[in-house]
């Protein structure tokens, strides 16, 4: 047989057998899950941490948090480059790369449909539309040249009107999209950071309607192929995502840097498919994880903490398995918080103020710490936490502090008296006095509603505890039907106006849960998100504190260490300060186990 004819044959069976290896190789499979219920997959309406697991890999806001560069700094992710303003942050000037497209779908005619300009000026308006009623309006009211205007147009007429020219949103060609401001914001940048800010396509949005939530469809790395709600979700590699790798903009530190030596060169994602559990029982997830059932806790319930550390450390037992873990105080902030609407815990006179105080000084959140979550966290002398910008580790308010016996002598003053002898205290006018809290049907919140039981009692407050699904609790809560819950959140953006804009009063009805409305508050909020970082805003936000203290809307709680656990097969995990997770970086070493 000729050379050549020879050197062909063994180049095809040689070619056979590396198609054969290829074709044998098993999908790269992680799987994680969820201590919650998700909402809706609807970027602009969804705002919990569940629903944002899947969100924020399928669609894609114009910018993204560097995953391994701290202090966090934002990136490019659909632009060219960050975006320029050349006028002191009143308008900037945000130019997409060419060629990203949003994936297959029958919304487009079973084609992927390439990214422009349009696609976000239409996501912004419908952050501004009121009948999506996103939570996210915050980000852009008040601050969108032209968003008020327009919001009050639609609410005249019943429709808001996508194709009407806006100030704020100028689409300068194909690629290039202005963005006005109202005022100079330096800080803008971070709201196009945020997952909820990703690109919808008007097609989906209208082909899809109120099913929205279920079906979607964005430019990013994984699409939702399975989908069972609030019990399961599957993500699979986008076949139409482009070619994209990890390169740090800035310092790694060194605990992340053969993570980052890891990547470098990879194609995005690693993965081929995600699997998305809904376990809210902790011991069932603790449990799914031993048994290795999913590959990643993203938060290990502070009811095992005591299997999973020994002394802050992780268990040899557990070590020696392959788990590995990282312990990581997120940005975030916990509280129980009051509707200032409701007839009973609402309002803004004496006699409702000394209420909410004394519930605020007879809750034990120091044993609450220790206790529910394993010591697991700090307490939180402030709304903004340690780390972010505005935060003022010198400033403490002691009106926080737990003290039943003046508690006891408040309720007393203000006229909150047992005066039937049945050792529950009755209103002022002598009405019955019934204090209705509401949390989800867990073991872990089953514990809560006793230390809360037992501190009201202490003070004489009867205490009835109403249960829901966490996702009919958000509605409830926006739409102002609840009077009380414990609540939190983690930072969308390092900077403390993402936090005090929790009880911002035109946010009532959206991220403001207890409906707080104080003019001084809301002036000052105003005048702290026009300036710079420095010591006056600082000082501002001081004084929004001692207003909190003043009014008692929330009681702030604690400050939370979030515990990640993983197997050995899963590869470059590193918990990051805003993402719960980052799919589009991890990887996974050989088969699910069993499969």
């Amino acid at each position: 047989m000729p050379h050549r004819l020879v050197a062909a044959c063994l180049a095809s069976i040689a070619l056979a057998c590396a198609s054969a290896t290829l074709a044998a190789e098993p999908p790269r499979v992680l799987r994680t899950v969820l201590n919650i219920a998700e909402t809706s997959f609807d970027p602009q309406f969804a705002s919990d941490a569940a629903s944002d697991a899947v969100i924020a890999e399928v669609f894609e806001s114009m910018l993204d948090f560097d995953y391994l560069v701290r202090p966090l700094t934002v990136v490019p992710l659909t632009l060219e480059a960050l975006p320029v303003s050349t006028d002191g942050g009143r308008t900037w000037l945000c130019r997409l790369r060419k060629g990203i497209r949003f994936a297959s779908d029958p919304a487009f005619g079973g084609k992927p449909r390439e990214l422009v300009a349009a696609d976000y000026a239409y996501t912004f308006r419908r952050i501004l539309d009121p009948a999506v009623k996103s939570p996210w309006l915050w980000l852009l009211e008040g601050k969108l040249a032209g968003g008020e205007e327009a919001r009050a147009k639609a609410v005249k007429t019943g429709r808001f009107d996508y194709d009407a020219p806006l100030p704020g949103l100028e689409v300068v060609d194909r690629y290039t999209l202005r963005i006005r401001l109202n005022a100079p914001d330096l800080r803008f940048p971070y709201v196009l950071a945020i997952p909820n800010t990703g690109a919808v396509a008007r097609e989906v949005v209208e082909a899809y309607g109120a099913d929205l939530g279920a079906k979607p469809v964005g430019t990013g790395a994984f699409r939702l192929v399975e989908y069972k709600r609030s019990s399961r979700m599957v993500l699979e590699r986008n076949p139409d995502h482009r070619a994209r790798s990890y390169v740090p903009a800035g310092p790694v530190p060194p605990e992340s840097q053969a993570i980052a030596a890891a990547l470098r060169g990879k194609r995005l994602p690693l993965l081929d498919r995600v699997e998305i559990s809904v376990i809210e029982e902790a011991q069932s997830r603790w449990l799914a994880f031993l048994n290795h059932e999913i590959d990643v806790d993203a938060r290990v319930s502070s009811t095992f903490v005591d299997e999973l550390l020994a002394d802050g450390r992780l268990m040899p037992r557990l070590a020696a398995k392959g788990i590995r873990h990282e312990a990581a105080l997120r940005p975030n902030t916990y509280w129980f918080y009051f509707n200032m609407d409701d007839p009973v815990v609402g309002g803004y006179e004496p006699a409702k103020i000394a209420l909410r105080r004394a519930i605020a000084m007879a809750y034990d959140a120091a044993e609450a710490l220790r206790v529910l979550q394993k010591g697991r966290g700090i307490l939180a002398q402030s709304l903004v936490p340690p780390g972010i910008a505005g935060h003022d580790p010198a400033r403490r308010f002691g009106a926080q502090a737990y003290d039943p016996p003046a508690a006891r002598a408040l309720l007393e003053r203000f006229g909150y008296k047992d005066r039937d002898g049945d050792g529950w205290r009755e209103t002022p006018d002598g009405k019955p006095l019934v204090l209705e809290r509401w949390s989800v049907p867990t073991a872990s919140q089953r514990d809560a509603d006793e230390l809360w039981k037992k501190n009201m009692d202490a003070i004489g407050l009867k205490l009835a505890i109403r249960k829901d699904k966490l996702p009919e609790l958000r509605k409830m809560a926006r739409a102002g039907k609840i009077p009380f819950r414990s609540d939190g959140w983690n930072a969308d953006y390092p900077d403390a106006e993402n936090f005090m804009q929790l009880l911002y009063g035109p946010n009532a009805g959206q991220e403001n849960q207890a409906r707080f409305r104080l003019p001084e508050y809301d002036r000052l909020h105003d005048e702290a998100r026009r300036l710079p970082d420095g010591p006056r805003r600082t000082a501002l936000f001081g004084r929004m504190h001692e207003l909190i203290v003043a009014y008692a809307p929330i009681r702030l709680t604690q400050h939370i260490v979030e515990d990640h656990a993983w197997h050995a097969r899963v590869t470059n995990y590193r918990a990051h300060p805003i993402r719960q997770f980052r799919f589009g970086h991890y990887g996974v070493d050989g088969p699910v186990p069993g499969r």
